[in-house]
């Protein structure tokens, strides 16, 4: 009823100019995805380079992750399920049964350290800043559960094998309960078609529907996910072997993918919930920068979070990593010799949607009559509104017509959410820049 006119559509105002399209058009009357939110990872003891750091610096890195003035206000956080010893530092996650107890139908020997990598320090800081969605997530099983006999390069699950597994990553969830963390979210695979040099397990699409179906009775009261495969379009094959089995689609609430091997460029075959659950840009240098081509910059992360959640329909982003050391290409390079920490225009890029797009949101439908504009938005529950417009042209681009409280915050090179209080109607969207428009 209302596309073409986004005064109307948004804020119960007529168009300025009804007989030239307006440059953001948004029709609440089409809406898409239940937003879950934004996120991000510390597995393989990426948290130790936090502890490294002074007590002060620990809250401003914290801050800048969770904190919805200071931050990022990220909503999801993604736990490793550790499958083996710690060896060299940052390679590895300790498991909670690192020796066989005997075979499949023995008794468990589970170990539990309270701290786990120190994933449960963050897991517990993460919650004091409100978040409520935590991932857990197991890139193998233990080795002597595998027919390779290591957690670390691939090697699968053997069948007598599946119900100690399932019993071991609830297992997992129960500690963390102990500990105050609810796990919501359990995986039992990462990557499953990639075999690698470290913690890693194969599973074909039709032998993860067949493990969905032993774990979920076991994990109920889990959101059971799968599938984390390398590359989006790699995992259609696994949400559709799911999707064929009415057991396992009965347990699998979330479907899940990477996007190392290809991009999100359409949604998932399935009516779930869907996340893009694991991705950073290729690099080998640390890079701090908005827009420099790279393909690391905060400008392409902006770019590949507007395309998973207008192309593939996500209802959750989780970026890899959080923060990291050298020439990483996570949100923050922790360095634990030198005590201190950076930050790269990709939290920023990040930060711009994860702060103001809520869980519980509901993505609206857009148009825009500039193709360089890339435009999103959204309805969040306390009944705000959120539009954000990538102008990916080298020209600023004026969209007149929104009156009200309404605050635009700019992302680019200079800048990285900074407010200014929308006046006469009119945004001016600046080249080369994200800008999140709030009208509450």
């Amino acid at each position: 009823m209302f596309r073409g006119v986004v005064a109307v559509a948004l804020l119960g105002l007529p168009a300025v100019n009804p007989s030239q399209p307006p440059a953001i058009t948004v029709n609440e009357h089409v809406r898409h995805q239940e937003i879950d939110g934004f996120g991000i990872s510390q597995a393989f003891r990426r948290n130790e380079l936090l502890k490294a750091l002074p007590e002060s610096q620990q809250r401003e890195v914290l801050d800048l992750w969770f904190d919805r003035e200071k931050g990022a206000g990220l909503s999801i956080l993604r736990l490793g399920i550790g499958s083996s010893p710690a060896g060299s530092p940052y390679d590895h996650m300790v498991s909670i049964q690192p020796e066989d107890p005997g075979g499949p139908d023995a008794a468990p020997k589970y170990v539990w350290d309270g701290d786990d990598n120190s994933q449960v320090w963050v897991a517990k800081a993460a919650q004091a800043y409100g978040v409520k969605r935590f991932f857990a997530d197991a890139w193998s099983a233990p080795g002597y559960m595998k027919d390779n006999g290591d957690d670390k390069g691939g090697g699968t699950l053997k069948p007598e094998w599946q119900r100690a597994y399932a019993n071991y990553l609830v297992a997992y969830t129960k500690f963390y309960a102990k500990e105050g963390i609810k796990i919501t979210d359990l995986g039992f695979t990462n990557e499953p078609d990639w075999t690698a040099s470290y913690a890693s397990m194969r599973f074909t699409p039709e032998q993860a529907a067949q493990f969905a179906k032993v774990l979920g009775p076991a994990a109920k009261g889990t959101r059971v996910v799968c599938c984390d495969s390398f590359g989006w379009n790699q995992a259609k094959a696994y949400t559709a072997a799911i999707e064929a089995d009415p057991e396992a689609r009965r347990w699998v609430k979330t479907h899940t993918g990477h996007t190392y091997a290809s991009p999100v460029d359409a949604p998932l075959p399935t009516t779930r919930k869907t996340w893009m659950s694991e991705w950073n840009p290729n690099g080998s240098t640390w890079n701090e920068n908005w827009d420099d081509g790279s393909g690391s910059d905060g400008f392409a992360i902006a770019q590949a979070v507007h395309d998973a959640l207008t192309l593939g329909n996500v209802s959750g982003y989780v970026y890899w990593l959080g923060g990291s050391r050298g020439a990483t290409r996570a949100l923050l390079q922790l360095d634990d010799t030198a005590k201190t920490y950076r930050v790269s225009k990709r939290l920023w890029a990040l930060a711009a949607y994860s702060r103001f797009i809520r869980p519980g949101a509901v993505r609206l439908d857009t148009a825009a009559a500039d193709p360089a504009l890339k435009v999103s938005a959204f309805r969040n529950p306390d009944g705000s509104r959120v539009v954000e417009v990538l102008n990916t042209g080298t020209a600023p681009v004026t969209w007149q017509g929104v009156r009200g409280r309404a605050t635009a915050y700019l992302t680019d090179g200079a800048n990285s959410l900074t407010p200014s209080a929308v006046t006469g109607r009119t945004v001016t969207l600046q080249p080369r820049a994200l800008t999140t428009i709030v009208i509450r």
